[in-house]
């Protein structure tokens, strides 16, 4: 906002400041005379005509606005005879100074600068509500985009807790638990455009949690976070599709370790890596009735993530490998400059 400002008040200061060269050059090289008919001529000619400029032309009334470029051109000379006889008192050469080439080239000069002015303001105008429509349409599908995750990961979580409680497992009361911690965190703590990665990773833990109530082997997943995770922010819920699908498309009792994460903070990027064996569901890993994970990722990093991430997949006949390396560095950059402005 404060370079648009800048902008605008450049738009005004150029002209003028270009009139001022002007005839500081005729007084001072040229031994010409200052005009004071001229600048009450600019002065006039150049603020209505961005007046009938934004109320007329901007908004393609033309028939209004050609009746007002022509008010001007005939009225333009009034400030300078109000100035002469407030001055001098009638005089005569302020009337015929309309019939001039001097008035005309004064008229045409200021009149080119203010509509130079107010097309290039205009366009400013018309850029912002551009990127302002752009963003909310980006936001709108951000919403639905997160909106997706939700039920879909409610709709799994509910029927392995619905499992457990079939077959009267004692793990069945902190499954509830944990889904109450996880529904509390996608209900509020989600909705902030950006939360810090520790918090995530609390959340990635909680899940990994309760679909471990699933399996007999201990620790099917093996996580491993390195680097200052402190003070490192990331879009909240872009993680847990991934590790779902890894969950989906593992063998049904996998050993230990079976499933690898690692986040890992350096060098500018964040990076998240998951790696699951895949055994005899390579063929359906991307593609399934309602499956959603990959493609609403892929879809939220466009929006997020424009030109700042890269997203690996690597398939083989044993495993699946997906890497997530999102450059922080520019969305820090990115973040100070738009404080800045």
């Amino acid at each position: 906002m404060t370079n648009t400002r800048r902008i605008v008040a450049l738009i005004h200061i150029l002209p003028w400041a270009y009139a001022a060269l002007m005839f500081s050059w005729e007084f001072f090289v040229e031994g010409h005379p200052i005009r004071p008919r001229s600048f009450s001529i600019g002065i006039y000619v150049y603020y209505v005509h961005l007046f009938i400029f934004q109320m007329y032309l901007s908004r393609k009334k033309y028939r209004s606005y050609a009746f007002g470029l022509a008010a001007i051109l005939l009225t333009a000379q009034i400030p300078y005879i109000i100035f002469t006889w407030l001055r001098d008192g009638a005089s005569d050469s302020a009337v015929f100074y309309l019939f001039t080439g001097v008035y005309w080239a004064d008229v045409t000069f200021f009149l080119i600068n203010s509509l130079i002015a107010g097309s290039i303001a205009l366009l400013i105008v018309k850029t912002i509500k551009r990127e302002e429509l752009l963003k909310q349409a980006i936001n709108t599908e951000l919403v639905y985009l997160k909106s997706q995750i939700n039920p879909h990961f409610l709709f799994n979580t509910l029927n392995n807790i619905h499992t457990l409680v079939y077959i009267q497992a004692p793990e069945a009361p902190e499954a509830l638990m944990r889904l109450s911690s996880l529904m509390r965190y996608m209900l509020y703590e989600s909705n902030a455009t950006s939360v810090p990665l520790t918090t995530e990773l609390n959340y990635l833990k909680d899940y990994i949690g309760l679909q471990q109530l699933k399996y007999k082997a201990n620790d099917v997943v093996e996580l491993k976070v390195d680097g200052q995770i402190e003070k490192c922010q990331i879009a909240p819920l872009l993680f847990i599709p991934l590790l779902e699908n890894a969950f989906k498309h593992s063998p049904a009792k996998p050993d230990t370790g079976n499933i690898k994460v690692k986040v890992s903070v350096a060098d500018n990027s964040l990076v998240f890596i998951c790696q699951n064996p895949v055994g005899n569901k390579l063929d359906n890993l991307l593609e399934e009735p309602g499956g959603i994970g990959l493609t609403n990722v892929q879809k939220r990093l466009q929006l997020l993530y424009p030109e700042k991430h890269k997203l690996q997949i690597e398939r083989t006949e044993t495993y699946f490998r997906v890497e997530l390396r999102i450059n922080i560095k520019q969305i820090h950059e990115r973040k100070a400059q738009l404080l800045h402005n």
